[in-house]
């Protein structure tokens, strides 16, 4: 029934809550789980939006760079070296959530964009059959203000979701 499960992990206490859920499916139908970071870039603060700023830290659009504008010179940060330092914390990261799915037949990766979309974009490119993903169970303005990636993933997701719901005492 359930031959690719994908389990999208943050590192939260959401997503460690639900690995056990993960573990307990895949035994049962003795199913590969794909375990999944999306290293987020929209904020765009960490040089990978591709923005630049001003000196002051306005945004600015038009200008050339000779006219005040922090790229790629030295004194700003590399993008590239930004971009290999969060892969390899996101890998750390995979294979710390990995590390606790023992006796599982397992795939690992590390994708970059919004995580909703490429949760999705995942599930679709490897035939899941399900994903198990950990919610923080927040509800009204602190869901509408925060965002949820899991109730995006429920609500467009193709295969079935599982939500796994942080125990409010840990």
């Amino acid at each position: 029934m359930y031959d690719q499960i994908l389990y999208p992990t943050d590192g939260s206490t959401g997503s460690e809550a639900a690995a056990a859920h993960v573990a307990e499916l895949a035994s049962a139908f003795d199913a590969t789980v794909h375990v999944l970071h999306v290293i987020d870039i929209r904020g765009g603060g960490l040089g990978l939006s591709g923005a630049f700023l001003e000196e002051e830290g306005q945004a600015m659009s038009g200008r050339s760079p000779d006219e005040g504008y922090i790229g790629r010179h030295e004194e700003g940060p590399d993008p590239d070296e930004i971009e290999d330092e969060l892969t390899a914390q996101a890998e750390e990261l995979v294979e710390a959530s990995a590390g606790s799915l023992d006796g599982i037949d397992l795939t690992t990766a590390v994708e970059m964009g919004t995580p909703h979309s490429e949760i999705l974009r995942y599930a679709d490119e490897n035939d899941i059959d399900l994903v198990v993903m950990g919610t923080h169970g927040r509800t009204g303005v602190e869901r509408y203000l925060l965002g949820s990636v899991t109730e995006k993933v429920v609500r467009l997701a193709d295969p079935p979701v599982v939500t796994v719901r942080v125990d409010e005492g840990e």
